[in-house]
């Protein structure tokens, strides 16, 4: 046996109670070394109740290994407890059929029974604490959110046009400082096409004063843009997408602020003296930039900022006159406007105590309130139920492209990635994760995929079978285009061609698909399977009753499949080609 492979931490993604009444309890231990794995588990204080009674520990319960990895195997059990406390150990049967136990003391025999009598052995759930102490909003599992930048979605009033403004034309490839007019009436004026579509989420990009077309320099937090319109249009927009079925998450910039903001303004003017000189990261005084190369700029800054960007200062959200300010601003426009969710740019940056106050803020004005972090790599520390509720899932979905659209990783590695990945977090955890394949922050999925429709329909399906809440990029539906911001950031194409229309067409009925059966891919299982010789990947979902099947050719073959598929793309006469899935109602 391995015994540096076998690990676990209790009250964590590894130990945590996914009801009120039901724990979770997963093991790892090292790729193909152990045979079976069993919990030992019961009420502490029985161990020294009346000694004719048969103890816990000898009545172990099978674990199931339902992910496996490059190098461990996941193990997993729910149980109860009637005392809701919970202590509990594994024992572990190796290749050879030798027996362990492992515990919070370490290994033991299973024939040490001082030790197995001693509730001191065991790993602990000292109590069951209530279920609402991880914050999981059930809304946002049946919840396909539409991601909005909004000077390019659409242009509703012209009279609100900044300076310049460009015509639209979701051909022209954006330059960075350009604008084309995009406005909320333009959002508002296109309520009822999404409402078609079927999206049920709108995810704005910044819509605060600032001078950029992308607004996160931030100038004034209490007003909206006037290019995009004001505080009262607003306030409708939210009003009729609640109407419709359609929650509102708003981009929160809160990690740094724009220099043309009044705090800045007068740092600059006043120097050490000024009430908001600690209210920055500031090196030294006077704080000064010179406009040149953003690395030689970082070299020696009096000041830190977001990135190498001189024009957005960071924010010291240590500070707690900084917390009170945010938190109020925060708490503004949940109170005033009824949004239901904020995403929290660059939040890894960001001061942990700001945020456990922020989590408390939000949800005592809203209890079913969505908290999404920007984070671009594991997240564990933000996602224990006292900051986040989920996070932008760019790890996981990083795969999926590295496999179906890049083919930097084989069908096993894809397989590994996303069982270590669905390791690293709990359940209710990968249910509240937003999954999204292009962003304003990258590349257009169309054109990683060199604008091939198939390879990008066949992605998106993938994606929507996973756990989590997958995300639309504006114009993604009609197949639009762009390489790294800017160019993913064109004006909408409101003129569909056939072939964009196709593209819209699936994408209108993989969301009502996804909808459908939100309850299974949220709470059912999940498991992973590569096809041999790198053919593919096949994906079984179950939730009691409900079990399917899908099948995704991502070799250059065509594969022989036994399915009577109710969604598919090329696939006919049980042949699944190249670039082709097949979902069908799974039968054991």
């Amino acid at each position: 046996m391995n015994f540096a492979g076998v690990y676990h931490r209790p009250e964590s993604e590894m130990a945590y109670l996914y009801t009120k009444d039901i724990m979770h309890i997963r093991l790892k231990t090292a790729k193909d070394d152990i045979a079976g794995v069993s919990l030992l588990h019961g009420d502490p204080y029985s161990l020294r109740s009346r000694p004719d009674l048969p103890k816990f520990y000898t009545q172990p319960t099978p674990m199931k290994k339902i992910h496996t990895d490059e190098l461990f195997d996941y193990w997993q059990l729910a149980v109860t407890e009637p005392k809701k406390r919970l202590a509990y150990a594994f024992e572990l049967i190796d290749q050879s059929n030798n027996c362990f136990i492992y515990s919070d003391q370490g290994f033991i025999q299973p024939t040490d029974q001082r030790k197995l009598n001693d509730a001191n052995t065991y790993f602990r759930m000292p109590y069951f604490q209530d279920i609402d102490a991880f914050h999981a909003p059930k809304w946002v599992e049946q919840t396909v959110w539409y991601q909005i930048f909004p000077e390019r979605f659409a242009n509703g009033d012209s009279t609100n046009d900044p300076q310049d403004t460009k015509p639209w034309n979701p051909n022209e490839h954006p330059r960075r400082q350009d604008f084309y007019g995009g406005d909320l009436q333009g959002v508002i004026n296109h309520l009822d096409y999404l409402k078609q579509l079927g999206v049920n989420g709108l995810y704005f990009n910044p819509i605060f004063k600032a001078p950029s077309n992308h607004k996160y320099d931030t100038q004034d937090y209490y007003q909206i843009d006037p290019h995009f319109g004001d505080a009262k249009l607003f306030k409708k927009l939210v009003e009729q997408a609640h109407q419709r079925g359609i929650r509102v998450m708003l981009d929160a910039v809160f990690n740094h602020i724009g220099d043309q903001s009044p705090m800045w303004q007068d740092v600059l003017k006043n120097g050490q003296d000024s009430k908001y000189a600690d209210w920055f990261h500031i090196n030294r005084f006077p704080v000064t930039y010179t406009p040149t190369d953003n690395f030689e700029f970082a070299k020696d800054a009096t000041y830190d900022t977001f990135d190498y960007t001189p024009h957005m200062p960071k924010l010291n959200t240590a500070n707690p006159k900084v917390q009170d300010w945010l938190l109020d601003i925060a708490g503004y426009w949940v109170r005033e406007f009824d949004i239901d969710a904020w995403r929290l740019d660059v939040a890894n940056e960001i001061d942990h105590h700001f945020w456990r106050r922020f989590h408390n803020e939000m949800l005592t004005l809203k209890d079913d309130f969505y908290i999404l972090g920007e984070i671009w790599h594991s997240a564990q520390p933000w996602l224990n139920g006292d900051e986040f509720t989920g996070v932008m899932n760019y790890d996981y979905t990083g795969a999926i492209i590295n496999h179906f659209i890049k083919h930097e990783l084989s069908s096993q590695g894809l397989v590994d990635r996303l069982s270590h990945q669905l390791m690293l977090y709990r359940d209710q955890t990968n249910a509240m994760m937003f999954n999204v394949l292009d962003s304003h922050d990258t590349a257009r999925i169309m054109t990683l995929a060199n604008e091939d429709d198939q390879l990008v329909r066949q992605t998106l399906a993938f994606t929507f079978l996973q756990p989590g809440s997958p995300s639309i990029y504006y114009g993604t539906e009609y197949g639009m285009t762009g390489g790294n911001d800017p160019d993913c950031r064109k004006p909408m194409n409101w003129y569909p061609d056939a072939k964009a229309m196709a593209m819209h067409d699936f994408v209108r009925d993989l969301i009502k698909w996804r909808k459908e059966h939100w309850q299974l891919i949220a709470q059912g299982t999940i498991e992973l399977t590569a096809l041999n010789d790198n053919q593919g990947v096949v994906i079984k979902r179950r939730l009691n009753n409900q079990q399917l099947i899908a099948v995704f050719n991502t070799s250059s073959e065509p594969l022989q499949v036994t399915l009577a598929p109710f969604f598919a793309q090329g696939f006919s006469n049980g042949i699944l080609l190249p670039k082709g899935f097949a979902v069908a109602a799974l039968s054991e």
